[in-house]
């Protein structure tokens, strides 16, 4: 354990996947999420430790890219690169968007609609900010953002497969990834997603271009379909 690293006293794991582990803790006090990035075995050991030390600096480097543009992420504590581990804000009073949807889609009336509409718009304002200093998320799903109860404000988070791209490929993609993920996640959302892609293109620089990769990128996703 690095000299500088906080005991694990009271770590709570939270989620744990191929790639990462991430657990509740305390950071000199305060409440804090580490995400601890696991060691590949069929790689060489040094060639391991350099990727992984880079995967790790392009996540802190886009949750910094997307605060620096009013977007609200986990304010990064420290980053441990002997153990691969980052020490993040824990965003407290808040759950999933994926949660927050499934509940208003439930109670499904004239009230929940207009609150997924308000969201889908928030949800498009926010990708747009996102995608207007060229980060592209990479993982973008209602599971990776987190609503504020107090504030109402999305906190976008998972940032493990991020990277900077000016292309409207790549933002076109990134939002093909949501849009399968939303729909999938959230049956019968179609007029609620194309209000989230309005609002996008309203607010992105290069909205159209974008959409318009979307679409290629959707064509391409059915021809791998049909193919099979």
């Amino acid at each position: 354990m690095a000299a500088s690293e906080p005991e694990k006293l009271d770590w709570s794991i939270v989620k744990q996947g191929a790639e990462a582990r991430i657990s509740s803790c305390s950071f000199y006090g305060k409440p804090a999420i580490v995400k601890e990035r696991f060691s590949k075995a069929y790689r060489h050991p040094s060639l391991d430790q350099k990727l992984t030390q880079r995967r790790i600096g392009q996540e802190v480097r886009s949750m910094l890219r997307c605060r620096k543009a009013g977007i609200s992420t986990p304010a990064v504590y420290f980053v441990d690169n002997e153990t691969n581990s980052i020490y993040m804000a824990e965003i407290q009073g808040s759950k999933t968007l994926r949660d927050y949807i499934n509940e208003l889609l439930k109670v499904n009336n004239e009230e929940t609609k207009s609150e997924l509409e308000n969201l889908a718009q928030k949800i498009g304002s926010v990708l747009a900010k996102m995608h207007n200093v060229d980060c592209i998320h990479g993982d973008l799903t209602t599971s990776n953002m987190l609503l504020q109860s107090d504030s109402d404000h999305i906190v976008l988070i998972d940032f493990g497969l991020s990277f900077v791209s000016s292309f409207s490929e790549d933002k076109g993609v990134d939002l093909y990834v949501l849009e399968r993920a939303f729909l999938s996640t959230h049956p019968n959302t179609e007029e609620v997603f194309r209000i989230l892609l309005t609002t996008y293109k309203k607010a992105a620089v290069k909205g159209s271009d974008t959409l318009s990769k979307l679409d290629e990128v959707r064509l391409r996703g059915r021809k791998r379909t049909m193919v099979g």
